[in-house]
């Protein structure tokens, strides 16, 4: 099961702040964390990120930016990115993360570009394609628990029958 996922980019001021945001609403019950590999330390969201946020009925003004690290690779079940350059360094530098690292665009085969220093209509459709990756994934994990849910059940009125007929 997947309960713990990080979300990656750059300077952890735009695009995984609102991805974060985003995955938060669709699974409260998930560890969701953020971070950036060149990370603007300390910074809050770019305003035009909180703007696009409000919008949503979400709050990210109290985040901020911190460096990607180990222990964050270490402890993700599923780590997202936004780009395939920062996919290839995160699995180049930390070992652990091999097999958990996913590009969020990965279902429609795009990137996610940064709209850092950009116009607000560059935010809009980063957001855009942020909300389109987020509940393409949403909906994969929520298929994938379902199914294993399922399997659970299954397995154990099995066990159970067969210990009652011993």
């Amino acid at each position: 099961m997947i309960d713990h996922i990080l979300v990656v980019c750059i300077g952890n001021i735009c695009r995984s702040p609102m991805a974060e945001a985003l995955l938060r609403r669709d699974f409260p019950q998930k560890t969701i964390r953020s971070a950036g590999i060149g990370a603007l330390v300390g910074h809050a969201a770019d305003p035009s990120a909180v703007r696009i946020m409000q919008q949503q009925g979400i709050d990210i003004q109290a985040h901020r930016a911190q460096s990607l690290a180990g222990w964050m690779i270490s402890q993700a079940n599923l780590i997202l990115t936004m780009e395939r350059d920062q996919k290839r360094h995160i699995e180049m530098l930390y070992a652990s993360a091999k097999g958990k690292v996913l590009l969020l665009g990965e279902t429609g085969k795009y990137e996610i570009p940064d709209p850092y220093k950009e116009d607000f209509a560059s935010f809009q459709r980063t957001y855009q394609l942020i909300a389109q990756g987020v509940g393409e994934l949403s909906r994969k994990i929520q298929r994938t628990e379902e199914t294993n849910t399922t399997r659970q059940r299954v397995v154990s009125n099995a066990v159970a029958v067969n210990s009652n007929s011993i």
